[in-house]
Formats: structure tokens, sequence, C-alpha cells
């Protein structure tokens, strides 16, 4: 009995150190959970009784358990450790077989797939051509392959356009100049383009070029100017002869002149010029025929009325001008219709000019608009392009309370795009600031539909061009698209009183890549990063958990196969339910206390050494029996 009760002690003592053992001999491995003996007591019994017996019959070894807990983590050089911070398991493919491990040095074998030290494809949710997880589960792959190049089919641009900014064009039509005598008595209505309403203007019982001006100066939209101007066919011999004489008279009044020693048409101009009246001015021109003549000028229009005698002997020489007007339209006139004479436009009966225009924009002058922000942009091929958005403030519709507007020109490369080359779209703002409309659209978005790629020699460069004529372009641009269509989107434009400024501007194209590295995110997506700048999801390490981790079989290489105890596992994402998340860079640890492991081989070394004492002991009384004669 003593034998049996010494022997199992011995037993159970050197399952000890043997267990004690294999945890100090993996106090450094990375993933491996320590473990320890249970133990329980023996007795003699029956199948339907306790027995009678109550002296034991030694220790039996219930079972190995290992312990789940937690190690500590540390950090590697390695991109592609791992650690997990929870609970959960890597899941690993052995060629079929499936083992879970806690182990996460990893690395990337010739075929690209993410492996262990022993070769064991890494398990996880794999990733479609354009990065999106997937509820797939299989070996995640590295591509090493380049990324290929993306076109831009959208370009955001949240800017702030500074309402602070004055208008730098003018835009005005000049009509004229109109004689007095054929717009004298008329009616005028002037219609608008801005919603102004129509304006009349009666230019009845008006006796000067002048009061017709300031008559239509009183109409919005409307500016105008007089200038009455006389030429007399005077020499300087008609002046120096004794009989000369000469009176001038401004609305039938005279003008006070010095003619007493006027002796050439010099001195008369100067004469002329010394008058007390300042919008008198007098010129010597060539009449286009070689032949000079004393031009006399009043420059606001008022009636001239000149007598001369050239003194001759002949009758006086009487010049009688009533002036001309010039008039001038801004942009919102659309037109000027006579209602009190023929019934004809004002502009087809009495002449019109181009538009003039002060300050017009151009890209290549910045004082021609007053804000410009460039970003790349790229091709179905890769190719960089510049994109540039200039705006340019324009005056306020109607009498501009409450609405402000902005023309918007585009350009690529150098060259016009948007057929903002002959006209821009008109960002409308409203009286907070917040853009309205663009060219009456209320998204804010501009589809760019004439762009044609080109090399840096000007040449088309292969890639997509613009859609086909008469094709609709529908946006957002529908995957995969197929032509150099783009959609400018400044729905977030505002207008506020604060310096321009480009608050975001991203566009969704890049240029080809090179896998540059792996990033690992703590939800365990692999993430691929381009020298393009650009960064893309490879996949997702999956994660397992059990219902009884006690369960799991350990089968070596610190990795652990499921069982009937363990229950079937629970694969997910890391960092939900249950599941721990992951560390980049990182190891965990053996969970091994290397000191309390020290101290159970002492414990199971002096466990030994009393169980051989029974023995011993045991044997020692025998051979007492065995020497009695």
């Amino acid at each position: 009995m003593a034998f049996n009760t010494g022997l199992s002690g011995l037993r159970a003592a050197a399952v000890d150190l043997d267990v004690t053992g294999n945890n100090i001999a993996n106090a450094s491995t990375v993933g491996f959970k320590s473990s320890r003996v249970q133990f329980g007591d023996l007795y003699a019994n029956g199948f339907l009784s306790g027995g009678s017996n109550p002296v034991g019959d030694g220790v039996n070894v219930q079972g190995i358990k290992q312990s789940f807990g937690q190690g500590n983590i540390s950090f590697t050089d390695n991109g592609l450790d791992m650690a997990i911070e929870g609970d959960g398991f890597f899941v690993l493919n052995n060629g079929g077989e499936t083992r879970y491990s806690r182990a996460g040095q990893f690395t990337i074998d010739k075929d690209g797939f993410v492996v262990n030290n022993q070769s064991m494809r890494v398990q996880g949710f794999t990733a479609d051509g354009d990065g999106n997880l997937s509820g797939i589960r299989g070996d995640l792959e590295i591509a090493t392959d380049n990324l290929a190049p993306r076109r831009t089919t959208n370009l955001r641009s949240d800017l702030n356009l500074d309402s602070r900014e004055s208008v730098l064009e003018s835009r005005v039509r000049d009509v004229g100049p109109l004689a007095f005598g054929d717009v004298n008595g008329e009616q005028f209505e002037m219609t608008y383009t801005d919603g102004t309403p129509a304006y009349s203007v009666d230019l009845s019982g008006l006796t000067t070029a002048r009061q017709i001006a300031d008559k239509l100066t009183t109409a919005p939209g409307l500016s105008a100017s007089a200038t009455t101007t006389a030429n007399l066919g005077l020499s300087d011999a008609d002046v120096a002869a004794a009989g000369f004489s000469f009176e001038l008279r401004i609305n039938g009044a005279p003008l006070q002149l010095d003619t007493s020693n006027v002796s050439s048409l010099e001195e008369l101009k100067a004469a002329i010029n010394d008058s007390s009246d300042t919008a008198i001015s007098a010129a010597i021109v060539d009449d286009g025929t070689g032949n000079n003549v004393l031009r006399v000028s009043h420059n606001q229009g008022e009636n001239l009325d000149i007598t001369y005698n050239d003194g001759s002997g002949g009758a006086s020489n009487t010049v009688w001008e009533t002036g001309d007007i010039n008039v001038t339209g801004d942009r919102t006139i659309a037109g000027v219709t006579a209602t009190g004479g023929s019934g004809n436009n004002f502009v087809t009966e009495y002449g019109q000019s181009p538009i003039r225009i002060t300050n017009e924009f151009n890209p290549q002058d910045q004082r021609t608009y007053n804000h410009a922000t460039s970003t790349s942009i790229f091709d179905s091929l890769g190719n960089s392009h510049e994109l540039t958005q200039f705006f340019v403030k324009e005056p306020s519709p109607g009498n501009g309370v409450g609405v402000s507007e902005w023309s918007v020109y585009l350009q690529i490369d150098g060259e016009m795009v948007a057929g903002t080359d002959a006209t821009p779209y008109t960002a409308r703002f409203d009286q907070d600031g917040t853009l309205q409309s663009i060219n009456g659209d209320a998204s804010g978005e501009i589809v760019i539909t004439d762009w044609v790629p080109k090399d840096k020699n000007g040449q088309p460069n292969g890639s997509d061009g613009p859609p086909a004529a008469g094709a609709t372009v529908v946006t957002p641009i529908p995957d995969p698209p197929t032509t150099s269509a783009f959609v400018l989107s400044l729905g977030e434009t505002t207008q506020y009183g604060a310096t321009f400024g480009v608050d975001d501007q991203r566009q969704n194209g890049y240029t080809t890549g090179r896998l540059s590295g792996l990033d690992v995110s703590s939800e365990g997506v692999l993430f691929a990063r381009y020298t393009n700048g650009q960064s893309k999801s490879l996949g997702q390490v999956a994660l397992a958990s059990f219902s009884n981790t006690d369960g799991l079989s350990p089968v070596g290489d610190t990795s652990w196969v499921e069982t009937f105890e363990s229950g079937q596992p629970v694969i997910g994402k890391p960092d939900t339910g249950t599941l721990g998340g992951i560390k980049a860079s990182s190891v965990e640890e053996s969970n091994v206390d290397l000191s309390g492991e020290l101290v159970n081989l002492i414990i199971a070394q002096r466990n030994y050494q009393a169980n051989a004492k029974t023995i011993e002991t045991s044997d020692a009384v025998t051979q007492t029996i065995i020497n009695l004669r």
C-alpha cells in the first residue's frame, strides 16, 4: 500500500516537474500560455459503495490546464507583427487544417500570402479591387503589383470668396453720338435683364443737348454726357483784316471776349480759352483736307451761337450748333425703345457700338480676377493636369440687396474649359453668404464635358476624351467612367467678409503607384501604402473565440485546434463583440511568471523527494519483516 502511494506521488511530482520545466523553457516563446497541473487524491472504493477503507491510495494527475491570461505586449520593428489585446485567436490555415494561435509573428511568403513562422497562412476577410472589405473569409494576400491609375470624376472645392472684394470689370455699351435734333421730343422706355422695372424718359420740351443728357442719366443703368462743337472756316488773314468781328453766344447769352488785339487764329483761340466760362474751349484742327479750322467746343452740351465777319465787307457768318449726346448703358440694359416717335428700338434706330469692357478677364493678368486656386486632376492614363479656378466678382443684380454674383472661369493646363472662354458660370449668393446656385442649379455643380487631355506639346495624349456630341452626362459620374468628363462641386462655397481661403479641396483621381509599405489598424485592417500617396485596404484579420477556451487542444507551434469540449469557433472582426483589438508592430509575450515557476520547481522537487522517502521507509519496514526468523 505504502509503495503504491509513494509511487503515485513520484509520478505526480514528475509530471509537475515536467510542466514547470516546460513553462520555464517557453518563458520567451511569443504567444505561449503557461500550464499548471491539477491533482486529485485516490481512495479505494467499489462500484456500488464508497468502500470501507478510509486510508487513501495516493495521488492522481487529473489534468493539465493552460492559463489563457493576457501576456505583456512588446513592440517590434516588423509592421506585420500583431498582438491581440483581449480575447481571441488568430485563425491559421495549415494546409487544410485550421489552427488557432495567439502568436502574431507574421511575414509574407514568396506568393504574397501573410504567413507565420511555420508557413501557416493567416485567415481574414478579403477586399475587392477597390479596397472594399467583404464578408468572405480566406487567405490574406498582399498584392505587390502597381496600383492602377484612377481618372478624376469628382472634384470638391470648399472655398470662401471675400465679399469685401471690389468689382474689377466694367462693361458698358456706347450709343451715339446722338444729335440733339434726332432725339429731341422723343419718349424712351428702358427694359432690364436683372428684374429692374421698366423706366420711361420723356425728352419733350428740352432745348439743349445738356438737358437731354441730364434727363437720360436719371434712368437706371444709363449714363449720358453732351458736347457741342462748331467748326469755323477762318484763316489768319481773315482774323487779321481790319473789319474782323467775332461774337460767341451760349444759349443766347453773349460770352465776354477780348478780341481787340487779335490778329491770328492762335490769338483768337487764346482769347476764347481765356474766357470766364471754363466749359468753353477752342483748338486749331485739320478739317481733313489739309486746311486748318478753328474748333469751338462746349463740353457740357449747351447751344452755341457764333457770328463772325471776316472783314471782307460781305455779310456776317452765323454758325448755330445744338450739340450731340453720348450715351452708355451697363450690362443690365436689355433694350431702349422710342415710344413717342417711330417706335423702333433705340439702339437700332440711332446706332450702337460694341460693348466696351474695362479690366476684361484675362487668366494671364492677375489684375482681372479677384481669386484663383489650382489643384491637380488625373486623366485615364494617370497623367497629372492642373485645373485652375478663377473667381471674378460681378455687380450685384437688381438693387444689390440680399444677393451677390461671381463669375467662375475654369482652365486646365492653360486652356479654358467648360465653355468659360465664351461664357463664364455665374455663382449667386444670398444675404447670408450661402451659395444659392450656379447658373440656376442649386446643387452647385459644374460638369466639365469638353476637356481633351493633352501632353506637354499640346497634343492629345491618348487617354479618354470628351463624351460624344449630344451624349448625356449624369452626375455623379457612374463607375467605370468612360470619358474625361468630371464634376466640379462648389456646393459648400461661401461668401463671407473674410480673406479668401480654401477650406477643403479634394478629388478622387490619382496616378499609378508602387507599394511602399503596409499598415495595420486596431481593427486588423491591412492597408497598403503606395508611392502616389494613396492607400488601399487589402483585407482584415479574422479572430476566433470559443465558449470553452480550456477545451482547446494544444498541437505545438504555439497553436491549438478545436475539440468537442471547446465548442465551435465564433469568427469575427477584431474589436467587435467580445473579440479584442489588434496592436500593430507588436507581439504578445508568454504569460509565464518565471519567478513563480522557479518556486514551483522547488516545491515539485521537495514533493518528489518526500514521496521517495515514503518508498524508502516502506522498504525498510518490509525488510525488517523479512529479516524475522
